[in-house]
C-alpha cells in the first residue's frame, strides 16, 4: 500500500548514491576496504576499540551470543518487549530465554526483575535501548557484575543515543546494532557488533566469516554473516550524517509531544525521556488509555492513508514461544498492557509539519 504518510522512510540523497556507485565501480563488491573503513569510523563514533560488521542485526545479536559461549545448558535474560530476533538469537545457540517485565514509563527492560530471574544456568543479559531510548545501564551493569552475567546490548534502535553522556553500544561486553531502512542510519540489511574485549573480537570476526582465521582453513564453527562494500559505502556516508539525522528526529519528536498534550483531552500520551537518556526517536510510540481506543485510531490511520504500528507484540505469546514454553496471558503484566495500548506514529527525519499535523488530526477527530 502506498501511505500518504508512512511510518518511516530512509534519508537518502545524492551523497549516498555517489557512494554506492564507487564501490560498484571498484568491483570488489564483498567484503573489503570499505568494509573496514566503516568498522573504524563506527568504532570510533560509538566510543569502544572494535566494531565488526555484519550482514543484519541479527547476525549481530547471534554472534554475540556465541562469542561469549552460550550453549544448551544456559539461560539468557531479555525483555519480551521487542523485536523477536532479541529471543530468537538465544534459541539459535540452544539455550533458554527467559523474560523480564519492562518498566512502564520507558518500556526498557527493569532492572528490579532480574534478580527474581537469575539462578546457576544464567549467561548473560540482553538490555534493549526501546525505540532510541537507552535503559538505566548502571543498574543493570551492577546487577549483572553481581551475578557475574554478561552484558549485551541491543542497539539495534538507538545508534547514537547517550546514556550520561556515553553512547549506546560502549556501555556493556557487546553492543549489536541493526541498519535495516527503519533505522535512523542505514546499510539496506547490515548490522554492527562493538566490543572493547579483544578476545570476544576475535571470536566474532573468526565466526562472521564461516570460522576461517585464513583462507581455507577454519578453526571455529562459523556463519556466512559477511557485509559487503556496497552495503558499507552507503554505511560510512549515513554515518557522517547521523548526528544531523537525530536532530531532526528529535524536533519532530518535539512537534508531536507539544501538540498532543493538546488535544484529545490527554488521552494519548506521549513517550517518557529518563533523566539519564538522550532520545533518538528511532521510533516514536505513543500510549493510548485503553486497546479499544488504540485499534480505533490505528483503523482510521489505515483509513486515512496513515501507516502506523505496534512496536512491540510481546515475544512470550508468540506461537512458538507458547509452544516451547507454555506461557500464556499474564506472565508479564506491565509488557502486556503496554503491548496492548501503544501505536507508534509516522516519524522519519524529512517529516512535514503539514504531515504530523494530518496525523494529529486523525487522532483528535478519532477520540476528541
Amino acid at each position: 500500500m502506498n501511505y500518504r504518510v508512512p511510518l518511516s522512510e530512509p534519508y537518502i540523497d545524492e551523497e549516498d548514491m555517489h557512494s554506492i556507485e564507487r564501490a560498484l565501480r571498484e568491483k570488489r563488491l564483498s567484503q573489503g576496504k570499505y568494509v573496514e573503513k566503516f568498522e573504524k569510523e563506527f568504532a570510533k563514533y560509538v566510543g569502544v576499540k572494535h566494531a565488526i560488521a555484519v550482514s543484519n542485526g541479527t547476525a549481530a545479536l547471534h554472534l554475540a551470543v556465541a562469542a561469549i559461549g552460550v550453549g544448551p545448558s544456559d539461560e539468557v535474560l531479555v525483555p519480551s518487549f521487542s523485536f523477536i530476533a532479541t529471543a530468537n538469537c538465544v534459541l539459535y545457540q540452544g539455550a533458554k530465554p527467559v523474560f523480564i517485565d519492562i518498566d512502564p514509563l520507558t518500556y526498557n527492560i527493569n532492572p528490579s526483575n532480574m534478580g527474581k530471574k537469575v539462578n546457576k544456568r544464567s549467561k548473560a543479559i540482553i538490555p534493549v535501548h526501546y525505540a532510541g531510548q537507552p535503559c538505566d545501564m548502571d543498574v543493570i551493569n551492577e546487577v549483572a557484575t553481581g551475578f557475574k552475567l554478561y552484558v549485551i546490548e541491543d542497539a539495534a534502535e538507538a545508534h547514537g543515543a547517550l546514556y550520561k553522556g556515553r553512547k549506546v553500544g560502549s556501555l556493556g561486553h557487546i553492543g549489536c546494532f541493526s541498519f535495516y531502512p527503519n533505522k535512523n542510519m542505514t546499510t539496506g540489511e547490515g548490522g554492527m557488533v562493538t566490543t572493547d574485549d579483544d578476545q570476544i573480537a576475535e571470536k566474532v570476526r573468526l565466526m562472521r566469516s564461516h570460522g576461517q582465521d585464513h583462507r581455507y582453513h577454519h578453526i571455529v564453527l562459523g556463519y556466512n554473516y559477511r557485509m559487503t562494500d556496497i552495503q558499507a559505502a552507503l554505511g560510512l556516508t549515513q554515518l557522517k550524517r547521523l548526528d544531523w539525522i537525530i536532530k531532526r528526529k528529535a524536533k519532530a519528536a518535539e512537534y508531536y509531544a507539544e501538540h498532543l498534550s493538546e488535544l484529545a483531552n490527554g488521552k494519548v500520551g506521549s513517550p517518557h525521556v529518563a533523566p539519564y537518556a538522550t532520545h533518538t526517536y528511532m521510533l516514536y510510540p505513543v500510549r493510548f488509555q485503553s486497546k479499544c481506543e488504540r485499534d480505533l485510531t490505528s483503523r482510521r490511520f489505515a483509513e486515512s492513508g496513515v501507516e502506523a504500528s505496534i512496536h512491540f507484540p510481546p515475544i512470550h505469546l508468540q506461537p512458538l514461544y507458547r509452544r516451547l514454553f507454555d506461557y500464556s496471558e499474564g506472565y508479564l503484566p506491565i509488557t502486556e498492557k503496554v503491548a496492548e495500548t501503544i501505536l507508534s506514529l509516522p516519524l522519519y527525519p524529512h517529516i512535514t509539519q503539514e504531515d504530523q499535523d494530518y496525523v494529529l488530526k486523525i487522532i483528535q477527530e478519532t477520540l476528541g
